[in-house]
């Protein structure tokens, strides 16, 4: 029965997790970041694209504060515990509400870790959508009779994107992945 009581318990670890992370998301996010704090666009001339440059000071600033307020959620948050009836952990219907109750106890730890991803995706002839994700990493213990457990919960949030528009080429031709064998004629 140990494997299906882990299972019971990483769920509420994982609700634990997602909550503080959520927390410190909702009220370091809600100030209102610009792509342009972030990211700086360096043009030539003409208007062209020629470099962006990650305000890394910046970046890291939101990564340490984040860091910091998930870490205080989660020590805010008590051990919880779950009684979960044994007949639960059988994943049987019939039996799930039956039997002795499981005492299931949830320690967060207060460890996060947090990281930039940033994606581009076509967006158009001339377009590239740019967004930019904080990703949250944390753990959570798991305590439940005979034997303990860790459970890591990642999140990912998109925190600022842009459009970047270049030159309307002059022609353009879009053949498709699984057609680019064909697009030269057979003799």
């Amino acid at each position: 029965i140990k494997p299906a009581v882990i299972a019971i318990a990483q769920v509420k670890a994982r609700e634990i997790a997602t909550r503080a992370i959520n927390e410190s998301l909702n009220t370091k996010t809600s100030k209102n970041i610009k792509y342009q704090d972030l990211i700086s666009v360096q043009t030539d001339s003409e208007g062209n694209i020629t470099m962006m440059q990650a305000n890394t000071m910046t970046m890291n600033e939101l990564a340490s504060e984040i860091a910091l307020s998930v870490q205080d959620n989660i020590k805010r948050i008590k051990a919880s515990s779950v009684k979960v009836p044994l007949g639960n952990v059988f994943e049987s219907s019939l039996l799930a509400q039956f039997g002795p109750k499981i005492n299931i106890v949830v320690t967060p730890i207060g460890m996060a870790n947090v990281d930039f991803s940033t994606e581009f995706e076509e967006s158009g002839i001339n377009q590239t959508r740019h967004r930019i994700y904080l990703v949250v990493k944390t753990n959570v213990q798991i305590i439940v009779p005979f034997s303990t457990s860790t459970a890591t919960v990642e999140s990912a949030v998109p925190i600022a994107e842009t459009v970047i528009v270049g030159k309307v080429p002059e022609s353009y031709i879009f053949v498709p992945d699984d057609k680019i064998l064909n697009a030269i004629p057979k003799k």
